[in-house]
């Protein structure tokens, strides 16, 4: 019988608006079976959100000045957990927002934002208490050591919809050994 072998890695390198697959038996407190979209990818560093660990939260439960709306809180990784960061489809018209694509802007006037929110019917954001961050080259070690997957095929328009497993929607997309993955159990004793 033929054993099969599984490599969690490819070909792509980070850059800002690609999606990290976390590895499928990874158990580390931010990061099992998370998805990061990264924001920013350079000789200085790297940063992102995670886009699927949602808590019970609304953002008007956090700051009472924020108008109740039902957009969804994320654990965004484990630095600066205090703060509140968002991602939006208001590109410019959030004065001192970074593109990440056509699709998605970071940051910028969170006063804007708020206005923005309660004025428009079409516009999304997604919030995050605190965000994911690597030192210069952390990242790409990572990356050699096969705890990611950079993926650039999941259309970031999608990252609005909050899918119900939105690791292993964007691993089946991958097709092949990956659609296999994603079916994988987080601990293979359990199986």
């Amino acid at each position: 019988m033929k054993q099969l072998v599984f490599s969690f890695k490819n070909k792509l390198r980070p850059r800002p608006g690609v999606l990290l697959l976390s590895d499928p038996f990874s158990q580390e407190d931010y990061f099992t079976r998370s998805v990061v979209l990264l924001c920013e990818h350079n000789e200085n560093g790297s940063f992102g959100l995670v886009l699927n660990n949602y808590i019970d939260i609304k953002l008007h439960q956090l700051d009472a000045n924020f108008p109740e709306t039902e957009n969804a809180v994320s654990i965004g990784g484990p630095v600066d957990e205090q703060s509140i960061y968002y991602l939006h489809s208001f590109g410019d018209s959030i004065a001192d927002s970074l593109f990440v694509d056509d699709h998605i802007s970071f940051g910028g006037d969170f006063e804007q934002v708020k206005k923005s929110l309660v004025e428009s019917t079409s516009g999304k954001v997604l919030f995050f208490l605190g965000y994911s961050g690597w030192s210069p080259g952390q990242l790409n070690e990572e990356l050699s050591l096969n705890s990611w997957l950079v993926v650039n095929n999941i259309p970031l328009s999608e990252v609005y919809n909050q899918h119900t497993d939105l690791w292993k929607y964007c691993m089946e997309k991958q097709g092949g050994q990956f659609r296999v993955m994603s079916n994988f159990p987080i601990n293979p004793q359990s199986n």
